[in-house]
């Protein structure tokens, strides 16, 4: 809620980079955030080459080039790219230019900013491998 707050000015989920699984079972909730991958698959499909890298290492889409045409939301092996229905524009996590809102203000600690680690980045690609497979069952 965070996210969209200190990106559009209200309270939207929908409008959010941040998506959180709901484990009603388990009564978690988990985070899922833009990993800034490394070869990222949203860019690679990008008709108009709207996806660039920006100084704190984020992959980011340029409004200006970009179509909407949402082959990039089709592409994210996360889940983590939409569409805004406020501002028609791709929503996803451009770390708010270095200082994410979103880690200042989580309240359990659960979303953290930290520098890329050898150590670090092994432990995101292989959570994001157990998320994609689950993403994957989800999906059927």
């Amino acid at each position: 809620m965070a996210c969209s707050f200190n990106k559009i000015g209200e309270f939207n989920p929908r409008e959010s980079a941040v998506n959180v699984l709901f484990y009603e079972e388990a009564a978690i909730s988990v985070p899922i955030m833009c990993m800034q991958c490394e070869d990222p698959a949203c860019a690679k499909v990008c008709p108009v080459g709207a996806f660039s890298r920006d100084k704190n290492g984020a992959v980011v889409s340029d409004p200006k080039k970009c179509i909407v045409c949402k082959l990039c939301v089709s592409a994210c092996p996360m889940g983590n790219i939409s569409v805004s229905t406020v501002t028609r524009k791709i929503v996803k996590c451009n770390l708010c230019g270095g200082d994410p809102y979103c880690a200042k203000v989580c309240p359990s600690g659960a979303i953290k900013y930290e520098d890329a680690t050898t150590s670090n980045i092994g432990k995101k690609k292989l959570i994001a491998e157990k998320f994609k497979d689950l993403f994957a069952e989800v999906q059927k």
